[in-house]
């Protein structure tokens, strides 16, 4: 008999059966109890929307210092419903660039939207990070044994990635950014840069769910060029 859970369908499960068991290497995440080609049946968490900071925090630092040998992965997986790129590079910024922002801006003018190229990332070599992917606020929260991670879309990357989507929807309270940074300070720049790795999501948010994102992307287009 099939253990209760939290079933989730659809063609990005076997991605997601991959992603979860990376990220529960290294961070907490739901124990899988059941998956195949199109369902994942995960176990049912009490989950509190907010809790100790400071612990999620520290988990994410954790999930960084994890690194690889190039940029990528060893698979596609998906952000959302957009399959996700995860061809191997040498460097970062060619990897951004082929892998993420121009697969997204490659789909937004299919659709009719006449976007221009953001300026390349330039004089930035991080280390190949495990990043969780999609670290948004509905995408991480919190137990009695402490703070859990869950819908990851996974790769090898720049770690301020993951931070910067961390600001996007919502964003996380300040005590979270003070624990990182304590952990594993942000290098110069950042502040800078996670425009550009936010622009991806926004990309993607706007191929997914229309013009609604049309004004953010053009902001964030602005803002980039102007710096």
């Amino acid at each position: 008999m099939r253990d209760k859970g939290f079933l989730k369908r659809g063609p990005s499960a076997e991605a997601e059966v991959d992603g979860l068991r990376a990220l529960g290497a290294v961070v907490r995440v739901p124990r899988i109890l059941d998956h195949g080609a199109d369902f994942l049946l995960l176990e049912q968490l009490d989950l509190k929307r907010s809790g100790d900071w400071a612990a999620l925090a520290q988990m994410l630092a954790t999930l960084h210092r994890a690194t690889g040998p190039r940029f990528g992965w060893h698979r596609d997986n998906w952000i959302g419903g957009t399959q996700q790129i995860n061809a191997w590079r040498d460097d970062w910024p060619t990897f951004f660039h082929e892998c993420r922002i121009q697969p997204q801006l490659a789909l937004a003018r299919k659709k009719g939207f006449d976007l221009p190229e953001p300026s390349r990332l330039e004089n930035h070599d991080p280390q190949p990070s495990l990043l969780h992917g999609d670290l948004w606020n509905g995408n991480a929260g919190f137990t009695a044994d402490g703070p859990v991670m869950f819908d990851p879309a996974v790769y090898y990357g720049d770690r301020e990635a993951d931070l910067a989507m961390t600001e996007l929807f919502g964003g996380f309270p300040a005590r979270f950014y003070d624990a990182y940074n304590e952990a594993l300070p942000l290098p110069e720049g950042y502040e800078t840069r996670k425009h550009l790795y936010n622009l991806y999501h926004l990309l993607n948010h706007l191929n997914l769910f229309g013009d609604g994102y049309l004004a953010q992307v053009q902001r964030t287009l602005g803002l980039l060029h102007a710096l």
